[in-house]
Parts: C-alpha cells; sequence; structure tokens
C-alpha cells in the first residue's frame, strides 16, 4: 500500500514518541490525528507546557487529541471518525480498552522499550539501568488488552554503556526505534510480518519509579549506588540523607584503580572521602568505591566535582 493511502493514528507523549512520529512524517505516512497526555506545569513558575508530540503535530498540521481517558463514548466517536487503517503508540502511557484496538483494520502496533516479555510496565528503561542490565531494546508489539502482553512483531538489540544515563539511553533507543518503524509498517500492511506470542513464563515487570526509590545508603555496593544515580539523574535523582539534609550525587563512576585510595583509608567507615582533589572525590562504600563526578550538596547547586573537591575533607564524612 502507498504510504500516503494508510490513515495513521499515532500516541504517544515525551520525546521518545516525538522521535517516532516525526520518523512516520518524514516517511510520508499520512498522520490525520495525534494523541498525547493533556498539557503539564512545568518548572518552579508551574508554566502550562505542550508535550513533544503535540508541538511537532502542530507544527505539522496534524489535529492533537489529549483526552483524559479513553473509555468514554465521546472519545471512541472522536477516534471512529477518522476511519484509520492502523494505530501506532509509542510511550503514550495508558492501556488501551479493546474497542479502540479493534477500530483499525490492521490493528495497533507499539513500540517499546524493552526485549519483551522482559520489563513489561511502564518503566523498563530506568529499572534496566537501575538493575545493571547491558542489553536492552525495542519491540514491535500487536497490542492487546494486557500490559504489554500482545504478540512480537519484530526486536532490535541496544547495548547499553556501563556509565551510560537513561536519558541518553532512551534517546538511543528512539533513534533505533525511529529508524525500523516505517519498514516496519510497511511490511505488517502488505502481509510480510507475522507475530508471535510472547513465552509468558519469561516475562517480568517494572512498575512506575517511586520519589523513594532515589535514596541509597553508602553501606550499599559501589556499583548498586552508580546504577542508581545514572538511572534516576533526571528524576527524582539519587540521594542520600543526613537527618534532613539530602546530598545528591548527578553523575559517577566506580573506582576501577583502588590502588588510588590510601592504604589508611581502605578500612574506613563508609561513607568517609577517601581522595579529594582535582576531579577526584572518591567516597569509601560498603563494597568498593564511588568517584562522584557531579553533585549538589544541601542548599546548594550543581556541582562538578572538578570544581568542589577541594572543599571536602580526606578521612571525613562526606556530609
Amino acid at each position: 500500500m502507498d504510504r500516503r493511502d494508510l490513515k495513521i493514528i499515532f500516541m504517544g507523549t515525551p520525546e521518545f514518541a516525538q522521535t517516532n512520529l516525526k520518523a512516520l512524517i518524514d516517511g510520508g505516512f499520512n498522520v490525520v490525528l495525534a494523541l498525547c497526555q493533556p498539557d503539564k506545569p512545568v518548572g518552579r513558575k508551574h508554566i502550562l507546557t505542550a508535550p513533544p508530540v503535540k508541538v511537532l503535530a502542530q507544527e505539522n498540521g496534524i489535529e492533537v487529541f489529549q483526552p483524559d481517558t479513553l473509555k468514554t463514548e465521546e472519545a471512541l466517536e472522536k477516534l471512529s471518525s477518522y476511519n484509520a487503517d492502523l494505530i501506532v503508540t509509542a510511550a503514550y502511557g495508558k492501556i488501551l480498552p479493546k474497542a479502540v484496538l479493534d477500530l483499525p483494520r490492521y490493528g495497533c502496533i507499539n513500540c517499546h522499550g524493552s526485549l519483551l516479555p522482559a520489563r513489561r510496565g511502564s518503566a523498563p528503561v530506568q529499572r534496566a539501568v537501575l538493575e545493571g542490565d547491558k542489553v536492552t531494546g525495542i519491540t514491535f508489539m500487536k497490542m492487546d488488552v494486557g500490559m504489554d502482553t500482545g504478540d512480537i512483531i519484530e526486536k532490535i538489540e541496544v547495548e547499553i554503556d556501563p556509565n551510560e544515563h537513561t536519558e541518553t539511553l532512551m534517546n538511543r533507543l528512539a533513534i533505533a526505534s525511529a529508524e525500523k518503524l516505517p519498514s516496519i509498517i510497511d511490511a505488517w500492511v502488505d502481509g510480510r510480518l507475522t507475530a508471535t506470542k510472547q513465552d509468558d513464563s519469561l516475562a517480568t515487570s517494572c512498575p512506575p519509579i517511586r520519589p523513594e526509590e532515589g535514596e541509597f545508603s553508602w553501606d550499599q555496593d559501589a556499583l548498586d549506588i552508580h546504577n542508581r544515580v545514572r538511572a534516576l539523574s533526571a528524576w527524582p535523582g539519587a540521594f542520600v540523607m543526613k537527618g534532613e539534609n539530602k546530598l545528591k550525587v548527578l553523575d559517577s563512576e566506580v573506582l576501577e584503580d583502588e590502588a588510588m585510595v590510601p592504604e589508611d583509608l581502605k578500612d574506613s567507615v563508609s561513607g568517609t572521602v577517601v581522595k579529594a582533589k582535582g576531579e577526584n572525590l572518591i567516597v569509601k562504600c560498603g563494597k568498593g568505591y564511588l568517584k562522584v563526578k557531579e553533585l549538589q550538596v544541601p542548599g546548594g547547586k550543581r556541582l562538578m566535582s572538578r570544581d568542589c573537591a577541594h572543599n571536602f575533607t580526606v578521612g571525613n564524612p562526606i556530609m
């Protein structure tokens, strides 16, 4: 089928979705409607801000629909009125009701940020980084009424760098998805692809990130702390508490060369600064040492360690 003859409804909200929508627009597909979450207040001044998909859709003259729910007659009538051939979703944030799934003749394709059936749920990328996965990917899935339980059309594997943060990985996954999505749609509507059932016995779930998951203790393994830092740096941030005071660690590395640690400090209690010079702000952990690269002290602003390491005292607790 000619891409211009295929009427597509796109559903998605953040940058990951925007990148995929752009691939459809640039690929010459006929996107007739874009759905995204409602505008939300952003920043300290709570300025009402449109999500990235809305911005891109409006720039390209595509009508935008931002319902609070798809489980209303109004929403269903609205979607039905477009007589779409296909629905494509990417990080939309809602499960589609069966009545919506049944609308398009080619069904609904989802671009999911994991290698299903692993990491079903709403935070697959953050959980993959948090748990130290070495590989993740994109799964193109024919949606059903479950949470990421639909049949798999195709997968792409993406390696995770051990020092990579969620935001960078999310960008790379979005690009990988967007590069493949147009050809997936072409093959799907032409009947050259078949979907395969997921093996539910291999499924794992990944619920939303909770704010309290950002907290860590220096008694933990340095690698576990490092994974928390890079997984949650955008939100809620990795932090350690002392009383009411919160120290945020925004970027880090696990120290590979423990010869950098003075012998007389290797048996220090967890949380002790063992080196504080130049770019090297190194803290003793329950196992190993964490090289703090960027941090935010209580009441202070974000600082690179090279700009503030001299403020810390070797042999003392970091906070």
